[in-house]
Order: C-alpha cells, then structure tokens, then sequence
C-alpha cells in the first residue's frame, strides 16, 4: 500500500500527463482531519475535467487505491476524487477561480512539485 504522499505524487502525474494545468498539492494535515492532500488542478472544459478525472480515478485503480467518493458539480465545472488522504479537486478556469480553495487554505503547505510535473517549456 502506498503512502499519502506516493499517492499525491501518482495522482499528480497523470494529471501532468493529460495535460492538467496550474497543478498544487497543499499539505493539510496540519490544518485539518478531512485529508493529508488536496490536489488542486485546471481543465481547459468540462471535457477535460472529466477526462483529467477518469484518469486519475484509472491510475489510482492500477495502483490499488480504493476511491471512497466521485463527486461533480455543476455541469462538471468542477469535480472531487475523495482518496481517504487524498483529495483530488479538477475545476474549469471560472470554477478555480470562484472557488479559490488555494485562498481558503492558505494556512497549508504549499508541496513543491518541480521533480514531479514535467517541465516541457524547457
């Protein structure tokens, strides 16, 4: 079984590699009792956040990570993979921004994801 951190780190990942934008993991552990992670990522539409959601939920399946929750909202302008330690938020640009649960957690760590996400401006 992995840790909550090896699971963040895989989940980030297939969000990188179907294009996810803006990807954060904010440590909340020592904030809050819901999770260890949020995972916070962009869609560019609706698509995409389902797209990014399904497979993160296929990932996750493959490593044996049992999901305890899927949830949309709103015409999936946003959507949450409820992991148990991990929680994983895809939202539309407008939804992000609305919601803006980067403010809201603002007490959180904020992971440094450099050697996880692949830079591809270089």
């Amino acid at each position: 079984m992995l840790t909550a951190k090896e699971v963040a780190y895989e989940v980030t990942k297939a969000l990188d590699a179907k294009k996810g934008m803006d990807i954060k993991l904010l440590r909340i552990n020592d904030v809050s009792s819901i999770a260890d992670y949020f995972l916070i990522c962009t869609g560019t539409s609706s698509t995409h956040v389902k797209t990014l959601c399904d497979y993160a939920e296929y990932t996750l399946d493959q490593l044996g990570e049992p999901m305890l929750g899927r949830e949309g909202h709103r015409g999936n302008s946003w959507e949450l993979l409820d992991y148990g330690s991990i929680v994983v938020h895809v939202f539309t640009e407008e939804a992000r921004q609305f919601y803006d649960l980067e403010r809201l957690w603002a007490d959180a760590e904020n992971v440094d994801l450099k050697d996880i996400i692949i830079d591809e401006t270089i």
